[in-house]
């Protein structure tokens, strides 16, 4: 009889693909129960201007394609190099797993963790890189919330995201501080390791926390990104949010209305920030609703705005599903045959441990 982490180790690939579809059957039904209200937004759908969703769908790519930039120079200053090409399917496969699955963010951050292993990292850069780049990508969506909020008070409307937003580059600061500063995290991650021995057994029991942590450390100071990586880097992360903003103008294009710039910046920010709490896959629902209505409060037409809305989320969302789940497919035969061409006998082992 196979054990239960054997059954769910096999079963893994179709649940995601039940819950994938699960996902879709739950949307169509919330739709099909708000025909009369979309009534005026399918006219908008119904002439697309195609010349402008496809730069749409362009400046999306442009997004995803920056994003895994910004990993691939993290790893770089480990001395880890991964081709363009496979990070962004490692990129567009870990946001389709993000996507799937309520509270996603962790499976794919797994997912990325596994992924570096794979190319040459040990944990200690894999866990630096992911906690890295976190925080690079927040601390930009901090920035171009912070610019949303800052021209959002020169029209006297600011939809009560100022302590939101304020809380946000709060909590960046301290994580900036932590990754630049991490030495003097030492004791308390001393203190951590220990208490993480005792409970969990785990890691080596058969060392000391204070020896465990200062090799780690040792480690670390091979990790030394230069000024200009890290500049580098965050021009990463703004072009990843700035690009996948101008698919949220380029929408309204697409369905024939001109772009709301006034509070563009602060709806697109409040938007992506209702997408971080964990309650649906992607933020399914509450992006949505937090982009139109702060739109709408600034002054958009109720119909053109969820038009462009929905059209953008086509994008972002729905179309990086099943563009992401090949990625991942090709992804996990990839690692497949690399185990096979080491170890002929690794040709019985399911490819779902490679591929996630």
């Amino acid at each position: 009889m196979a054990s239960g982490p054997g059954l769910l180790r096999r079963a893994w690939p179709y649940l995601r693909v039940i819950v994938a579809v699960a996902a879709i059957g739950v949307a169509a039904w919330a739709v099909s129960g708000k025909t009369q209200e979309l009534t005026g937004v399918g006219s908008y759908l119904d002439h697309l201007r195609w010349w402008w969703l496809t730069l749409a769908v362009f400046a999306e790519l442009v997004s995803y394609t920056a994003l895994s930039s910004l990993q691939r120079r993290l790893l770089r200053a480990g001395q880890v190099r991964v081709p363009a090409a496979n990070m962004l399917g490692i990129t567009l496969a870990g946001s389709a797993i993000q996507y799937s699955f309520p509270g996603g963010g962790v499976i794919y951050l797994a997912y990325l963790f596994r992924q570096f292993r794979r190319w040459g990292s040990d944990d200690l850069l894999a866990g630096w890189v992911v906690v890295a780049f976190n925080v690079v990508t927040f601390a930009s969506l901090a920035a171009i919330s912070a610019v949303g909020l800052a021209l959002a008070f020169g029209t006297g409307s600011t939809y009560d995201l100022v302590e939101v937003i304020s809380g946000t580059a709060a909590v960046t600061a301290g994580l900036v501080i932590v990754v630049i500063q991490r030495r003097h995290l030492l004791p308390h991650l001393i203190r951590a390791v220990g208490l993480s021995q005792r409970v969990l057994r785990r890691p080596d029991t058969n060392r000391p926390a204070s020896e465990l942590v200062s090799s780690w450390a040792a480690e670390l100071k091979s990790v030394n990104p230069s000024r200009r990586v890290w500049m580098r880097s965050t021009v990463m992360g703004l072009s990843n949010w700035l690009a996948d903003l101008s698919c949220l103008a380029m929408s309204f294009l697409a369905v024939g209305v001109g772009v709301p710039w006034r509070g563009l910046l602060l709806a697109y920010g409040a938007g992506q920030l209702a997408s971080i709490m964990p309650i649906t896959p992607g933020g399914l629902g509450a992006v949505e609703g937090s982009i139109t209505v702060a739109l709408v409060t600034f002054g958009g037409g109720a119909e053109s705005t969820v038009a462009a809305v929905l059209l953008y989320r086509m994008v972002s969302f729905w179309l990086v599903l099943p563009v992401g789940w090949m990625s991942w497919g090709t992804l996990a035969m990839a690692g497949r045959r690399d185990r096979v061409e080491a170890d002929p006998l690794a040709a019985g082992v399911p490819a779902l441990e490679s591929g996630s």
